[in-house]
């Protein structure tokens, strides 16, 4: 995943002790104690990758999950719940939730379905990870450096053709699987290191292609993060997932998609919100007021514990 602090500068490379990693309590990272650094950051990527190494996902056989009984038409008062490792907790009053491509079960699918609700299916866009089934289908060169601080996982040059079609491939299969929407995350690797001489230019014409695609085949898109291309991009895209707008104070540029009616899926991972409830109700207090549907979310998205603004 594409966390907003990996590429702060000056965030702690400190704390990155295995046995901490699912946990992601340990280690607090800076010198304070509230603030979620780049080393949690990086341990619950890894945690991630660990799960998703031993999940079991839906199988080679081909879905035969019922889609939903109504086609979602995404509204900003549209509640979330987003989990991507561990057993999905279907048990809770949202009308969306955002889980894995690969690793949820059909049963999952298809349980949130007779309850009424859509299915957002994740999946990277931007990088590749050595664990998915389609790794070798990328070409040496399409993939560039690791993501920072985690070798299983390298950039991909958003350019080639090769990987544009192992997307659209990832695309057929949130259709196959009768996902109602996808999230297709790391779409800033040109802010980042990835290797590649990417541009604004090059980012831009690749979000919109994915958006197209998807599109194209009954889904709708989200725009995960990009902070600084929301405006050229909302027209492209059905709603947005954030990370960690309300900590760095970027939620305001959210408004390009609220002002048209497009729901804002954003997810907080600093301490305080979790542990200090006077905090997380003034947080929530001003991500109400914005209109976004704000959840206080473990960084592993494992659903050890969930606070939700709505």
């Amino acid at each position: 995943m594409s966390f907003r602090s990996i590429s702060r500068p000056g965030a702690p490379l400190a704390c990155l002790s295995l046995v901490a990693l699912l946990a992601l309590t340990a280690c607090g990272g800076g010198s304070d104690p509230d603030e979620v650094t780049r080393a949690d950051v990086v341990a619950a990527r890894t945690a991630r990758g660990q799960a998703a190494r031993g999940a079991t996902g839906e199988g080679a056989a081909p879905a035969l999950v019922a889609p939903a009984v109504t086609a979602w038409v995404p509204q900003v008062s549209d509640t979330w719940q987003w989990q991507l490792t561990g057993t999905i907790n279907t048990k809770y009053n949202a009308k969306v939730y955002d889980i894995d491509l690969f690793d949820a079960p059909d049963s999952v699918i298809a349980t949130l379905h007779s309850q009424g609700k859509y299915v957002v299916c994740y999946f990277s866009a931007g990088s590749a990870e050595n664990w998915r089934p389609d790794y070798n289908l990328f070409k040496a060169s399409d993939k560039g450096n690791n993501l920072d601080g985690w070798a299983g996982e390298k950039w991909v040059d958003t350019r080639s053709a090769n990987v544009r079609n192992i997307m659209k491939g990832r695309l057929d299969k949130a259709k196959a699987r009768s996902c109602d929407g996808v999230e297709p995350d790391n779409v800033d690797g040109y802010t980042n290191n990835p290797g590649f001489p990417l541009t604004a230019s090059t980012q831009l014409d690749y979000n919109r292609f994915l958006a197209n695609e998807a599109r194209a085949r009954g889904l709708k898109v989200g725009l995960k993060n990009d902070v600084d291309q929301l405006k050229a991009l909302e027209p492209s895209f059905d709603f947005a997932v954030n990370e960690q707008c309300n900590q760095y104070s970027e939620c305001g540029g959210y408004s390009v998609f609220t002002n048209n009616g497009k729901p804002v899926f954003n997810a907080e991972y600093k301490k305080v919100w979790r542990d200090d409830a006077t905090a997380r109700a003034q947080m929530c207090a001003k991500a109400k007021a914005m209109n976004l549907r704000t959840l206080v979310l473990p960084l592993a998205l494992n659903d050890a514990y969930r606070y939700s603004c709505d």
